[in-house]
C-alpha cells in the first residue's frame, strides 16, 4: 500500500509543481534563489542542519546519525515527512525557497525538482568527497543519466529494483520447479498456475501500475524516450510490452479486482507470483513467517533482455541551503559503506554504494544476492519533467483497457496525445 502511496502523492506533487513552476517563469517573487555551487559556511559550520527525510524513519535516521554528530558537532534537525503530507511540505517550500538544508527526493521527481531549481548543483564541491564520486555508485543513478545537464543536482542514497516474486511450492507443484526465466515462461506457468481452479491466478499485477509496462518496453529492447529527448510511446517495442502486459489479463492469469491485497494474494497462494520490490520480502515474513522456505526471488523474466526498475532516493542539498559544507559532510557519511551497511540491517532499504551491495551479496542471503544482481540490469525512469503525470496517464489507459474492455488501440492514441500535451507544459 505504500508504494501505491508514493505513487499517488509523487504524482499530485509533480500536478502541482507544473504551477509552481509557471509562476517562477513568469518572474514571480517566490521563485528559488539561482542555482550555483557555493559553499555557504565556513569549515567550522556545525548547523544545525535542517533533514528532511521521507515516511516513518524519522527515529530510525536520528538513531543512525548520532556518531555522525559525535564525530562532527554538526547538529541535526529531522523532521520525517508523513507520505500523505509530502505533497503539501515540498510544494510549499518549492514555492516559498524556504526548504531544508538536506533533503530525500524520490527518484521519479528528481526531474520535477531540477526544474524548479529546488536543489542545488554540487559540481563545484563533489570532489571534495571522493566517497560520493560516480564511480561508487550504480550507472543507472550516475548524473549524467540522471537529465541534469551535466549538473550534479543529488548524489545516490537509497536503491530499490523488481524482481520476481514466486510460491516455489506452489510451482513446484504445478510442475515447475524453477522460476520462469524469459517473457514466454512466464505466459505459460501463469496460465497452468490459473488452471487450479476458480479464485486461482498466476500472476498478480497491481491495477495503475506505472512502471511495470516502462519495464517491459526496455525488456522489448526500446524505450519511452525518442532520441529528441522527448516521451515517445508510439513504437513496436512499447506496443509489444502492451501486449504482454494486457495478455495476463485477457486470459484470466491476473486479477482484475481493484483492491487486491498483494501481499494477501500471495500469501494465500492465489497469486504465486508478482513483480515487486525488496519492501516486499518483508510484508512476506511479518504476515507469514511459517512460509519461511516456500517462496523466493529471481531476476526478472526476460524477452531480449531482463531490464528492470531502478527504483530509490537520492539525497539533494537546498539550493537556498546556506550549510552546504556541513550538508555534504552528512550526504557523505549516509554514503559510506559501513553507514549503508547498518541502514539495510535497521530499515531493510538497499544500499546504492556498489561496496556496501557487494558485502552484503555476499553475506549468504539469496535474495539480497539477486536483489544485487538485478541492480546491474536496471534502469531508472525517465528523467523528464512530468514523467509521474504521464506515467499515471499509461496506466490509466491500459487498466481500462485491461479491465473494463476499453478498446485498445482508440485508449492508446488518446493516451500518447495526453503524454504529448504534458509534456508541452515544460
Amino acid at each position: 500500500m505504500k508504494r501505491v502511496l508514493v505513487r499517488s502523492v509523487a504524482a499530485a506533487a509533480a500536478t502541482v509543481l507544473v504551477g509552481v513552476l509557471a509562476a517562477c517563469s513568469s518572474g514571480s517573487s517566490a521563485a528559488p534563489a539561482t542555482q550555483g555551487a557555493t559553499t555557504g559556511a565556513t569549515a567550522k559550520d556545525t548547523g544545525p542542519l535542517k533533514v528532511w527525510v521521507m515516511g516513518d524513519v524519522g527515529p530510525a535516521f536520528e538513531k543512525a546519525t548520532a556518531d555522525f554528530t559525535a564525530q562532527t558537532g554538526i547538529t541535526l534537525q529531522v523532521d520525517a515527512i508523513p507520505w500523505e503530507n509530502v505533497n503539501d511540505k515540498l510544494t510549499t517550500a518549492v514555492a516559498s525557497g524556504q526548504g531544508p538544508d538536506v533533503v530525500q527526493v524520490g527518484l521519479s521527481l528528481l526531474p520535477t525538482f531540477a526544474a524548479a531549481g529546488a536543489l542545488k548543483d554540487l559540481s563545484g564541491v563533489i570532489g571534495n568527497y571522493p566517497g560520493l564520486a560516480a564511480a561508487n555508485f550504480p550507472d543507472a543513478v550516475d548524473p549524467k543519466n540522471l537529465g541534469s545537464d551535466g549538473k550534479v543536482l543529488s548524489v545516490p542514497w537509497i536503491s530499490d529494483t523488481r524482481v520476481l516474486f514466486y510460491r516455489s511450492d506452489i510451482l513446484t507443484a504445478a510442475g515447475y520447479p524453477t522460476p520462469p526465466t524469459t517473457w514466454d515462461q512466464m505466459e505459460q506457468v501463469a496460465k497452468a498456475l490459473k488452471a487450479r481452479g476458480d479464485g486461482q491466478y498466476g500472476y498478480y499485477i497491481p491495477l495503475w501500475d506505472n512502471t511495470l509496462p516502462v519495464q517491459y518496453t526496455w525488456q522489448a529492447g526500446g524505450d519511452v524516450v525518442g532520441a529528441d529527448g522527448k516521451v515517445n510511446f508510439d513504437t513496436p517495442e512499447f506496443a509489444a510490452a502492451v501486449d504482454h502486459y494486457l495478455g495476463f489479463f485477457a486470459d484470466g492469469s491476473a486479477p482484475t479486482a481493484s483492491d487486491w491485497d498483494q501481499t494477501q494474494g500471495f500469501v494465500s497462494g492465489a497469486t504465486p507470483m508478482v513483480i515487486s520490490g525488496p519492501y516486499l520480502a518483508k510484508a512476506i515474513s511479518e504476515a507469514a513467517p511459517e512460509l519461511d522456505g516456500k517462496w523466493s526471488v529471481a531476476l526478472s523474466p526476460k524477452d531480449k533482455n531482463g531490464t528492470s526498475l531502478f527504483a530509490g532516493s537520492n539525497l539533494g542539498v537546498w539550493n537556498t541551503s546556506t550549510h552546504v559544507d556541513a550538508a555534504m559532510q552528512l550526504i557523505d557519511y549516509l554514503d559510506q559503506p559501513a553507514t549503508q551497511t547498518a541502514w539495510y540491517q535497521a530499515q531493510g532499504e538497499l544500499p546504492t554504494n556498489l561496496q556496501a551491495l557487494d558485502e552484503l551479496s555476499k553475506t549468504g542471503d539469496a535474495a539480497l544476492a539477486v536483489y544485487a544482481k538485478q541492480l546491474t540490469e536496471a534502469r531508472t525512469v525517465p528523467m523528464v519533467p512530468g514523467w509521474d503525470l504521464i506515467a499515471n496517464e499509461m496506466a490509466t489507459a491500459l487498466t481500462a483497457i485491461g479491465t473494463t474492455g476499453a478498446d485498445r488501440d482508440s485508449t492508446l492514441e488518446a493516451f500518447y496525445a495526453k503524454a504529448a500535451q504534458i509534456s508541452s507544459n515544460y
